[in-house]
C-alpha cells in the first residue's frame, strides 16, 4: 500500500431508531446493526475508475454516495504500507510502518472487530492474500513486525473472529515450531476446510475458517475464479444469523500487489474482482 488507499465503508440493516426527544427537537442518529467494511488494499481513486473503462455494466462503486480520503501516513514516515494503514483502520492510532494492532509504542490498541465482538457482534475477515497478511490482521492480531506471520496465525486461534477465509494455511501446518495450530482451530470452535469453499449448512453457533492456499491466493489472471464474492456472500450468510448484528472485514489485497509489480492488467483484473 504504497499510495492512498480508499476505504470505502457499507453501513447496512440500520436500526429503526428514529425516536426523538419530545419538547427538544433532537432527532437521534440512526446506529447500524451491521457493518460491512472494504478495503482496496493500494486503491485510489485512479483505480476507482477501472470499471468505468473496462466492463460494460455500471460500477457497484457508483452505488456510494459520498467519497472520503483517508489520510493515512504513519508516525515513521510519510508514506504508509499496509500495516500502519490497516491498523489506523482498525483502531484509529496512527503507528510506525510495520505494525500490527499496536501504537508506535509497541503497546497493544484494541481493533474495532475486537470492541464489536465485545458488544455481541459475531465478526469476519476475508482475503485474496493470506489471512496473516497485513491488511486482515491488523482487525485481530497484535505483533510489532507484520512479518511475524506464525505469531499472527497463532493469534487468530484466540481472537474473536467467528468467519474468516483466504490463505495462509502453511503458517498453521508448516511451522518453525512444528506444531500444528489447525488441530488448535478445531479445538477452539473451528470447521477448517482447506480445498473449497463449501458448507452445507453455516451453523451460528459455529465457527468456520477457509485456508485455500499455502501462502497468498492465486491472482485473478491464474485462475482464483469467483472466490472473493462467494466467500464475502458466506461470510455475510453466516455472519447475520447473529441478531445482534456482525463486523465484516472484506479485502482486495492483489490490487496493491498489481501495483507493486507495476502490471497494469494485473491492477485491472483484480480491481474489477473486488467491484463484483
Amino acid at each position: 500500500m504504497k499510495h492512498l488507499t480508499l476505504l470505502l465503508i457499507l453501513f447496512i440493516s440500520f436500526s429503526a431508531c428514529k425516536t426523538t426527544q419530545e419538547g427538544m427537537g433532537i432527532k437521534e442518529r440512526n446506529v447500524p446493526k451491521n457493518i460491512i467494511l472494504l478495503i482496496g488494499d493500494g486503491m485510489g481513486l485512479t483505480q476507482v475508475s477501472i470499471p468505468f473503462y473496462y466492463q460494460e455494466e455500471p460500477s457497484n462503486f457508483n452505488r456510494f454516495r459520498h467519497i472520503g480520503l483517508h489520510q493515512n501516513a504513519p508516525t515513521s514516515h510519510r508514506v504508509t504500507d499496509s500495516a500502519a494503514g490497516a491498523t489506523s483502520f482498525a483502531s484509529g492510532v496512527k503507528t510506525y510502518n510495520g505494525a500490527i494492532g499496536v501504537n508506535q509504542d509497541t503497546i497493544m490498541v484494541p481493533t474495532i472487530l475486537e470492541m464489536l465482538a465485545a458488544q455481541g457482534k459475531s465478526t469476519g475477515v476475508v482475503a485474496t492474500s493470506s489471512i496473516q497478511h497485513a491488511t486482515p490482521a491488523s482487525f485481530y492480531a497484535h505483533v510489532s513486525s507484520r512479518g511475524y506471520y506464525e505469531e499472527i496465525a497463532r493469534q487468530l486461534v484466540y481472537a474473536p473472529v467467528n468467519f474468516f477465509a483466504g490463505g495462509g494455511l502453511k503458517y498453521f501446518n508448516k511451522r518453525d515450531d512444528k506444531i500444528n495450530y489447525l488441530d488448535s482451530l478445531t479445538h477452539y470452535g473451528f470447521q477448517i476446510d482447506t480445498s473449497e469453499l463449501a458448507a452445507n449448512e453455516l451453523d451460528i453457533n459455529k465457527k468456520y475458517g477457509f485456508l485455500l492456499a499455502p501462502d497468498g491466493m492465486p491472482k485473478m489472471q491464474e485462475g482464483r475464479g469467483n472466490f472473493l464474492p462467494v466467500a464475502s456472500q458466506m461470510a455475510i450468510d453466516h455472519l447475520s444469523q447473529d441478531k445482534d448484528g456482525f463486523f465484516l472485514m472484506i479485502e482486495g489485497s492483489q490490487i496493491d500487489w498489481g501495483g507493486h509489480a507495476n502490471d497494469a492488467e494485473y491492477v485491472i483484473q483484480e480491481t474489477l474482482d473486488f467491484d463484483i
